[in-house]
């Protein structure tokens, strides 16, 4: 238990990061394909700002990452054993093909501006984008493996079993890939892009650098209305995948106990695991309406389970129905924006923009809560019907060893999170490059155009 929470943590710390850098990447790209296509140094200004917050939060993210993947051999060794033929080909294939192009690039993207010509640097800024989405794409695909296995085979061998590689692309195109692929992409666009209207709606508000916010905040909204209506559809398709993948998650995300019976969709509840009852405003029938488009089309709920082969469901049920009810809430946020911003009232409606300041937890909040729902709803597997999670850690690893390695990280990422919170904060106080030290550099860079 104290391997998970552990592992729980670290991952849940790193998660506050990649979001953001994937989705400002895309903004990054849009503004710097405006500054070519107007040659308004606003648009180079505004690129500019945004990619040293993301070169800072692409930092925080690398150095919070890199634990995560050494804590596969000391904390769950029999996973890696069991595993590690299929989950190591798919992280190898993340850094070849995502963080080395990525990385590479990055250094002309900060630092190029004045030793490249402008068509150079915005193919870096676009390599940049691929290489974050591709990231995300290897990681996904990993993680989707485990929950729904193919293209693998089970090897007997002196140690016990392990899964062995029969198909690559089988296992990365396995059942549950697309469908968690788009919609984690989307979450993360919503993350870049909040961040963007929050920091832009806060120079709105105290009425600095109002040039500026404007560029970024239109760029931002466009993305966020996107992105948050795409995440309706990804999450509809994805929970349909589900209940044919993972039968047991779904009913999990809805206390839905009888083992065939039109399932009822709830708004909001409280689960009595004991009774196996959900007091709450439901639909009945929705359910199966959304899943099967038939109210009375039966479902596979919990029962049919033996109960040591249910998550817990009070957690399950309670982290997604949060989660899908902030995904509403930022999809009514976007459109109301996109309603003032079209009406040319958004940048003078201060009750807007201070929701839209505070709005950035939101995104985060989600896509943390999104995390927990699907790994605590794959439980008690680590690998769907293949390896449960009890029988996946370190035997030689103490609880003391792993108590103390959680306090000392502990503190570390204390000290991370407060480095990257004063270091952002300072970057936002002084805000982007004036105008004439932007047009004194525009003029070199663009003779080197």
């Amino acid at each position: 238990m104290l391997s998970r929470i552990q592992f729980a943590g670290t991952i849940a710390f790193h998660y506050l990061f990649p979001p953001l850098t994937i989705g400002l990447s895309v903004i990054l790209v849009v503004l710097e394909a405006q500054y070519l296509r107007s040659g308004k140094p606003l648009y180079a200004q505004a690129t500019r700002f945004w990619a040293k917050i993301f070169g800072l939060i692409f930092a925080i993210g690398v150095a919070t990452g890199i634990v995560m993947e050494f804590q596969f051999g000391t904390n769950w060794a029999r996973y890696s054993s069991y595993v590690g033929d299929i989950f190591g080909s798919l992280l190898a294939a993340e850094g070849i093909f995502a963080f080395f192009l990525e990385s590479g690039f990055l250094a002309i993207l900060l630092f190029g501006w004045e030793r490249v010509g402008r068509r150079l640097h915005f193919f870096a800024t676009v390599m940049v984008t691929l290489g974050a989405h591709f990231s995300a794409v290897w990681i996904v695909v990993a993680n989707s493996w485990q929950q729904t296995p193919a293209g693998y085979r089970i090897v007997e061998h002196a140690g016990g079993s392990r899964a062995e590689l029969t198909g690559f692309w089988q296992a990365v195109l396995n059942p549950s890939t697309v469908d968690r692929l788009t919609h984690t992409l989307l979450g993360c666009w919503q993350a870049g892009a909040f961040l963007v209207l929050s920091v832009s709606a806060y120079y709105l508000l105290k009425q600095r650098h109002q040039a500026f916010a404007r560029a970024s905040i239109k760029v931002a909204l466009g993305l966020a209305v996107v992105a948050s209506l795409g995440q309706l559809i990804t999450g509809h398709q994805s929970a349909r995948g589900v209940a044919v993948t993972q039968p047991a998650k779904l009913a999990a995300f809805e206390g839905h106990y009888p083992a065939s019976a039109p399932a009822t969709l709830y708004l909001a509840g409280w689960v009595d695991e004991t009774s196996e009852r959900v007091a709450g405003v439901g639909l009945p029938g929705w359910l199966s309406l959304f899943v099967h488009g038939d109210p009375r089309a039966p479902m596979t709920g919990l029962r049919a389970f033996a109960p040591p082969d249910r998550p817990p469901v009070q957690a399950v049920f309670q982290s997604y129905h949060l989660m899908v009810a902030i995904g509403l809430g930022l999809i009514g946020l976007s459109l109301i924006g996109l309603v003032y911003w079209w009406r040319g009232r958004l940048h003078h409606t201060r009750w807007l923009l201070r929701v839209f300041v505070v709005a950035v937890a939101g995104p985060q909040i989600a896509n943390q809560l999104g995390w927990f729902s699907a790994e605590v709803g794959r439980q008690p597997w680590i690998v769907y019907g293949l390896l449960r999670t009890a029988d996946a850690s370190s035997p030689t690893v103490s609880a003391r060893d792993v108590m103390t390695s959680m306090v000392m990280f502990g503190l570390v990422y204390a000290l991370l999170f407060a480095a990257y919170l004063y270091l952002l904060h300072q970057k936002i106080r002084t805000g982007p490059a004036e105008n004439g030290a932007l047009a004194l550099s525009e003029r070199t860079h663009g003779q080197r155009a």
